[in-house]
């Protein structure tokens, strides 16, 4: 598997933990947790969109 390929993958996992955090964060009125989700979310996207660009530029 490639490097680009398992960015991808682990930008989707850390994108997921995120949500599921900042909803836990609202949902229990935690403020922190939600920033931490949202954080998290943030970078998992960064590292998708990293691992999107490695694709290309393999090519």
């Amino acid at each position: 598997m490639n490097q680009s390929t398992k960015d991808e993958i682990k930008g989707n996992m850390h994108e997921a933990k995120g949500s599921v955090k900042e909803k836990a964060g609202q949902v229990t009125n935690n403020p922190n947790l939600t920033a931490e989700g949202q954080n998290e979310k943030l970078a998992g996207k960064v590292q998708k969109k990293v691992g999107q660009i490695e694709k290309v530029l393999e090519k």
